[in-house]
């Protein structure tokens, strides 16, 4: 099984541990800051549009591709 990790604390998910959300990225006006694959914390930028987030080894996540503006 593949590793996951949490996009708003960049810790490990383990199932069965309770690793909650920031309230702010709950409602939505929060972008991610770590990857969700590996862990890495990522530039973010945000714009009046949405925002981007880069890792530097998995690519780029966009608020427009995941329907999040």
């Amino acid at each position: 099984m593949e590793e996951r990790y949490n996009p708003f604390t960049g810790k490990r998910i383990v199932t069965g541990v309770d690793d909650p959300v920031p309230a702010a990225a709950a409602l939505g006006l929060e972008p991610p800051r770590f990857c969700e694959q590996c862990g890495r914390r990522m530039i973010v930028q945000v714009h009046p549009e949405g925002w981007w987030a880069k890792c530097s080894r998995h690519g780029v996540l966009d608020s427009k591709s995941l329907d999040r503006r």
